[in-house]
């Protein structure tokens, strides 16, 4: 997997080290209900108004060199919700994909989706293999969709794949190379937008030494400044894995 560069005056310019950016980052964009209730909006007016943060923090790991933008999109989980909202989530989601694909491709970012795909609705289906096809060549950034996302269903997905293939029996390795995120390094940095101190079945195996950073920030109101924020404070920490 080719590496993006780190663009130096933005790192600079920030007071960032651009020796130490995390190579994957991957992001619970959490809080655009609670965005929208506190205005007196319907919730969709919150995720519609997240569009604009899911740009900014694709151009700003662009700017840092970042190798993999991971965002939890849609969880198995939120099929709980009230139908209308998830109809609404369902529509904007493709619209977006149709939408943003050129100004992804002049960010030279690729498009990646993990989960249980094929429990989307078709439309979505559509536009997401169109993205993926449309920006395959590029060499910058990859910005992965967790759609119909569980971790806990994704290792019961690995298991499976596994058994099928006949193994008597599997170590770590054998687990994480069938894992939806294969082809991408762990997530360094997992950051939880709205102040909720949970990962939410969300990369409970990939994020084992990832560091977490929680923000009392709403979703729809996190962007640049919020993304370097996590980012600083990351270059802060000392990474043991378990070590000394």
């Amino acid at each position: 997997m080719s590496k993006p560069k780190v663009t130096p005056d933005f790192a600079a310019q920030n007071g960032l080290d651009p020796a130490n950016m995390p190579r994957h980052i991957a992001i619970i964009m959490d809080g655009n209900g609670r965005w929208a209730k506190s205005r007196g909006l319907p919730r969709v007016a919150g995720h519609k108004l997240g569009v604009d943060s899911v740009r900014a923090a694709t151009k700003t790991c662009g700017k840092l060199g970042v190798e993999v933008l991971t965002l939890y999109a849609f969880s198995t989980e939120n099929w709980l919700r009230p139908k209308d909202e998830v109809s609404e989530l369902m529509r904007l989601l493709s619209w977006t994909l149709k939408r943003e694909v050129s100004e992804l491709d002049k960010n030279n970012v690729r498009l990646r989706a993990s989960g249980r795909l094929d429990g989307l609705p078709k439309p979505v289906q559509d536009e997401l293999s169109r993205g993926i096809e449309k920006l395959k060549g590029n060499t910058g950034l990859i910005l992965n969709l967790a759609l119909n996302y569980g971790s806990r269903q994704e290792i019961v997905d690995a298991v499976n794949a596994l058994i099928r293939e006949g193994a008597k029996e599997v170590d770590e390795a054998a687990i994480a190379r069938r894992l939806y995120t294969a082809e991408f390094p762990d997530p360094d940095l997992v950051i939880r937008t709205s102040g909720e101190m949970r990962l939410s079945n969300f990369l409970l195996w990939q994020a084992a030494y990832a560091e977490l950073y929680i923000t009392p920030v709403l979703w729809p109101d996190f962007r640049e400044q919020q993304l370097v924020d996590a980012v600083l404070d990351y270059q802060k920490r000392h990474r043991r894995f378990g070590g000394i």
